[in-house]
């Protein structure tokens, strides 16, 4: 199936409420076109230089999504133009955010990365953590982010009951704020089971493109 075929599919199985990011991470420019062609606007990255060389050779009506670990030090490459940076896991990180923001005179949206893996390797905040930014006098201060919901990754197991309770537990904790719509789960393997609770915005990649 091409590409194209791909992308009908998987929009012909989700509600017309969650938005499809394709993860285009390592996959060449000659794809991504494909993609954009059949009517993609949002595509997702994982590395600062490689969303930059694509950022400067592509359409520049395309919503380009960070959905890698970001470092701080790394945010001035991308501040001028990232859509939605998801991958939030510490105040340092939305402090720079903000600085770099304000030198371009924008607004900055960002997801913050909620911890509901049973592995160590992934990264984020635990819900009380989240909750304490959430309410603090310092996230007031920061004028020039917009946090407008949660990202997460469940546990790599085949154990669906495991990967339907880890997004509950995400779905549940977002509604004690409303405010924060957006919600960042599910990948190829498991975006029904996302949808089904909760999510809407989803990051495809091998589904789309092929495997790596």
């Amino acid at each position: 199936m091409s590409i194209s075929d791909n992308l009908n599919q998987i929009k012909s199985q989700i509600p017309y409420y969650v938005t499809l990011v394709a993860v285009s991470k390592t996959k060449p420019n000659n794809l991504l076109m494909q993609a954009y062609d059949a009517g993609q606007r949002h595509f997702g990255e994982n590395y600062v230089q490689e969303l930059l060389d694509k950022y400067e050779q592509l359409p520049k009506d395309i919503c380009w999504h960070f959905i890698g670990h970001l470092q701080s030090n790394k945010v001035k490459y991308i501040a001028s133009f990232v859509h939605l940076i998801h991958g939030v896991d510490s105040f340092g990180l939305l402090k720079e955010i903000n600085k770099q923001a304000e030198k371009h005179n924008r607004i900055i949206n960002c997801l913050l990365q909620i911890h509901i893996a049973q592995e160590d390797t992934k990264f984020g905040f635990s819900f009380a953590e989240a909750t304490e930014i959430l309410n603090s006098d310092n996230l007031k201060k920061l004028g020039s982010i917009s946090i407008k919901g949660f990202m997460a990754m469940a546990s790599n197991t085949d154990d669906i009951n495991q990967i339907k309770n880890e997004f509950k537990s995400i779905c549940n904790f977002s509604k004690e704020f409303p405010d924060y719509s957006i919600l960042s789960y599910g990948m190829s393997g498991d975006y029904q089971i996302a949808i089904e609770e909760g999510s809407n915005m989803i990051r495809v990649g091998s589904s789309i493109f092929g495997q790596r």
